[in-house]
C-alpha cells in the first residue's frame, strides 16, 4: 500500500532541509507548501506537526517554521521515519536492513497482568507473538508481544513478519502514538545467548511497556531483549504545547 500523503510530503521536506534548500533555514508558509505538493494543508499541517515532533523544525510565534540547526549537525540523533513508535521505525541504522523471524504465534487466554495492563476482562483473548528482530541479518532484539483480538482481529502470521504498527495505521487507519516504558539491562539469559548471540558473561538491554492508540486504547504489552550493543537511547523533550 502506498505511503499516507502526509508522509511522503515528511519524507521530501527532510530531502530538501539535507540538500539546503530552504533559504535562511527557513520553510515556506503552510498554504505556499500545499500549493506547492498540491495537497490539502490538513496534510501538510499533519506533516510539519511530525517534523516538529522529532525536532527536525521548530515553530516561532509571528516568525514563521525554521530547521533545527542540531537536526543538521547530527542527523543520527533524529533518524525516525514513522508516524508511530513501531520498532521498524525507529531503528534506522545507516540503512541497513531489518528484517523479521517469527519464533511463536499462539492465541492465548489474557492472563491477570496481561488483563490489568490492557484493560480487559477475565474472558479475552489476546494475540501472544514472540519474534526476533535482526539487522543485516544479525539478531538485535527478542520481542515478546500481547494484543487485544477484539482490537485487531485479522492480525495472521503472515502480517506479524513485518511491522503490525504499520499493519495497523494502513489497514485500520489507527496509529500507535504514546506508550509507557521502562529501560533498564540484566544478566544475558540461556535463550538470549542463543538468539542473540550473546557470551554468557554478556548482558542484555531491557525494554518493556505499554503501547496506545492515538484515542487512548491500549493496544500491545511488549518485553523487548536487546543486544547490548543497540542500546544507545536518544531522545528530544518537547514540553512546549500549543494551546
Amino acid at each position: 500500500m502506498a505511503d499516507l500523503v502526509y508522509r511522503s510530503v515528511m519524507r521530501d521536506i527532510k530531502q530538501k532541509i539535507l540538500k539546503n534548500q530552504y533559504p535562511g533555514m527557513r520553510l515556506p508558509d503552510e498554504r505556499t507548501l500545499s500549493d506547492d505538493y498540491g495537497v490539502s494543508r490538513s496534510s501538510i499541517k499533519r506533516a510539519l506537526g511530525v517534523l516538529a515532533q522529532q525536532g527536525i523544525i521548530f515553530k516561532k510565534r509571528g516568525s514563521g517554521t525554521f530547521i533545527n540547526p542540531l537536526y543538521l549537525k547530527n542527523q543520527s540523533l533524529f533518524h525516525y521515519e514513522g508516524s508511530n513508535l513501531g520498532v521498524t521505525d525507529s531503528f534506522q541504522l545507516d540503512g541497513k536492513k531489518q528484517s523479521i523471524k517469527l519464533l511463536d504465534y499462539q492465541v492465548v487466554p489474557a492472563n491477570p497482568d496481561v488483563q490489568e495492563e490492557l484493560f480487559l476482562n477475565d474472558n479475552d483473548f489476546v494475540y501472544q507473538i514472540k519474534r526476533l528482530r535482526l539487522i543485516d541479518q544479525q539478531p538485535f532484539m527478542i520481542e515478546t508481544g500481547f494484543i487485544p483480538i477484539k482490537i485487531l482481529p485479522t492480525l495472521s502470521p503472515a502480517i506479524v513478519d513485518n511491522s503490525i504498527f504499520n499493519y495497523l495505521e494502513e489497514s485500520k487507519g489507527k496509529r500507535v502514538t504514546k506508550s509507557f516504558m521502562t529501560i533498564s539491562v540484566a544478566p544475558s539469559s540461556a535463550d538470549d545467548q542463543l538468539l542473540l548471540d550473546l557470551q554468557a558473561t554478556e548482558p542484555v538491554g531491557l525494554m518493556g511497556g505499554v503501547f496506545f492508540l492515538d484515542d487512548g486504547t491500549p493496544f500491545e504489552v511488549s518485553n523487548m531483549r536487546i543486544h547490548y550493543r543497540y542500546m544507545k537511547y536518544s531522545t528530544f523533550v518537547n514540553l512546549d504545547q500549543e494551546r
